[in-house]
């Protein structure tokens, strides 16, 4: 009866090392959950800030397009010389602010030509 006895807690110690175990991997598995999540999340926020912006990015756009002058040919009500590209608006441009990158480095030129 004893020996049943130890050998019971035998097979219950087992079962509560391995039932240790797996409750270690899912305590992992659940951290890099946990930090995948917050890598989504800070994806998610920098997406919802680029949308919100569009709302003011197209209002520039159609300011910049509604300020340009119309052409004479309009002002004149003469509407046979007007082509398709004059009603278009015109494009927009962006200028680099930051000249740096755009210049190549003489020391790397020299060494392609060589």
């Amino acid at each position: 009866m004893l020996l049943a006895r130890i050998n019971e807690k035998k097979a219950e110690l087992e079962d509560l090392k391995q039932l240790r175990d797996l409750s270690a991997n899912m305590a992992a598995q659940v951290q890099k959950l946990e930090e995948r999540l917050s890598t989504l999340s800070n994806g998610a926020e920098a997406v919802a800030t680029v949308l919100s912006n569009w709302h003011t990015v197209l209002q520039a756009i159609n300011m910049a397009s509604v300020k340009i002058p119309k052409p004479k040919s309009l002002e004149g009500g003469d509407a046979t010389e007007i082509s398709p590209d004059t009603l278009l608006p015109q494009p927009l441009v962006r200028i680099p602010v930051e000249q740096e990158h755009l210049q190549p480095e003489p020391a790397v030129n020299q060494e392609k030509e060589a």
